[in-house]
C-alpha cells in the first residue's frame, strides 16, 4: 500500500514546477484534494501554492458550476420526487455569482471562487471562476445557450493559448474537452433546452434557454487515446498523477477524434 505523502506549500511548488508550471502561465485547474495525500493546510495552502508559482503575469481558472439550478427533468434532482418538481422550479434560488455555491465541484473550487479578487461568470448552471491577469477578460461573457462554444471562457482560454492542469482527475473532469464538442462536426449533436433561475433586473425567473447537449461518456477512451498518441507525461505531484498540458493541441486534435470516432 502506498504511503501518505505528507506535502507543504513548498514541497506542492517545488513538484508542480518539476510538471511545467511557472510564471505567467494561463491554466484552468482540474483537482481532487485527498488524492495529493496530506496538504498541510488543505485547499489553502494548494490554491497559495498556485497561484505563487504562476505570479502576477499568471493567471488561474477552476470550475465553480451550479449545476443543481437545472430543470428536475435532467435528472440533477434525483432524490427528490417528481411530483414536488414544480415546487424546486417554483422556489430554486436564483444564481448569484457572490453567493452561490460551487455544488460537487470540491472544496478546492468552492474556496477558490471566494478567493480575494476572484472573478466569476454569470452563467447559472456552467459558470467557472478565475484569478489573475486575464480573469476579467475570461469571466466577462458567458452566453446563457453558448456555455462552451466560441467567444465562451473555454474558447478564451484557446485563443491565450493556455493550459490544463489535471491532478488526480482524469479526462472526464477536463472541461476544455466541451469546447472541442462545439467545435466538432459529428451528425449526433443535438441541442436541448435547460432551465435555471436566474436574476432578471433583480427579480427572480426560471428562464429556459437552447444549448448544446454536452457527452462525456467517451473523454477517457479519447485521453487514453491523446497521452499514447501525444506522449503525454504522468506525473506525481505527493500521491496524485498530474498531467500538465497545453489547451489548444488538445482541442485541435479532439476536434478531429470526435469527427472520427462520434456517430
Amino acid at each position: 500500500m502506498e504511503e501518505i505523502s505528507i506535502l507543504t506549500k513548498e514541497d506542492l511548488i517545488n513538484q508542480f514546477k518539476n510538471c511545467g508550471l511557472s510564471q505567467g502561465q494561463t491554466i484552468f485547474v482540474h483537482t481532487s484534494l485527498s488524492k495529493l495525500g496530506f496538504v498541510v493546510g488543505g485547499a489553502e495552502t494548494l490554491i497559495r501554492a498556485l497561484l505563487e508559482i504562476v505570479g502576477d503575469e499568471g493567471t488561474l481558472i477552476m470550475p465553480s458550476q451550479t449545476w443543481k439550478n437545472l430543470d428536475p427533468s435532467s435528472g440533477v434532482h434525483w432524490e427528490v420526487p417528481e411530483k414536488y418538481w414544480p415546487i424546486i422550479r417554483e422556489n430554486w434560488p436564483a444564481y448569484d455569482k457572490e453567493i452561490t455555491p460551487a455544488i460537487g465541484m470540491g472544496i478546492v473550487a468552492e474556496m477558490f471562487r471566494k478567493w480575494p479578487g476572484a472573478k466569476r461568470t454569470e452563467h447559472p448552471a456552467r459558470s467557472i471562476a478565475s484569478i489573475g491577469k486575464h480573469a476579467e477578460y475570461i469571466t466577462s461573457t458567458h452566453d446563457l445557450s453558448n456555455i462552451f462554444g466560441k467567444g465562451s471562457p473555454l474558447d478564451k482560454l484557446y485563443e491565450l493559448d493556455g493550459y490544463v492542469l489535471l491532478i488526480g482527475v482524469g479526462y472526464d473532469k477536463n472541461t476544455s474537452l466541451h469546447l472541442a464538442e462545439a467545435k466538432a462536426n459529428f451528425s449526433s449533436k443535438k441541442f436541448v433546452d435547460e432551465s435555471s433561475a436566474i436574476l432578471v433586473n433583480g427579480i427572480r425567473k426560471w428562464v429556459t434557454y437552447k444549448t448544446q447537449a454536452v457527452d462525456d461518456r467517451d473523454f477517457i477512451k479519447l485521453g487514453a487515446e491523446y497521452d499514447k498518441e501525444m506522449n503525454i507525461k504522468v506525473n506525481k505531484v505527493g500521491n496524485a498523477d498530474v498531467r500538465f498540458m497545453k489547451q489548444r493541441p488538445l482541442i485541435d486534435w479532439a476536434v478531429q477524434w470526435m469527427e472520427q470516432n462520434r456517430p
